[in-house]
């Protein structure tokens, strides 16, 4: 049995993180001690490496909960669940991307209009396309 700091740190995660997970219902604790420590096995051990790669992955923590639920009962869920699930976030993570460069192509476009000199901002042409921009987001 281990106490939450020794699986904290065979896992990589802060005892926040796992008392956290724990809050959220991912993990809990096999046993309590007679002082009242959480006692971890090694299954416990398993399924937080499992939360831990889910989680570095991308997926949500209710992504992973649902994650969880057919890693334990993995007869009565199909593989199209996972694949569902892993899809979903296939495409969060490309619109994200897709959000990324639009605003990569913005700052490069506002900085290829800025000559960066010294003088003062009065007429920089950053702040004045973002004031522009501002503007028409108040409009609207």
């Amino acid at each position: 049995m281990l106490e939450i700091s020794e699986l904290a740190q065979q896992a990589g995660l802060s005892a926040h993180t796992l008392r956290y997970y724990e809050k959220r219902g991912l993990i809990k604790a096999s046993n309590r001690s007679e002082a009242g420590y959480r006692l971890y096995t090694d299954s416990d051990v398993l399924r937080v490496r499992f939360v831990k790669t889910a989680r570095n992955a991308g997926f949500s923590l209710n992504d992973i909960g649902q994650l969880l639920s057919i890693r334990v009962d993995k007869q009565s869920h199909s593989c199209q669940e996972v694949t569902d699930i892993t899809q979903k976030k296939l495409r969060e993570v490309n619109a994200k991307m897709a959000e990324l460069q639009s605003m990569q192509q913005t700052l490069e476009l506002l900085l290829e209009s800025c000559c960066g000199g010294p003088e003062n901002a009065t007429h920089c042409s950053i702040m004045e396309a973002l004031d522009a921009g501002l503007s028409r987001e108040n409009e609207n």
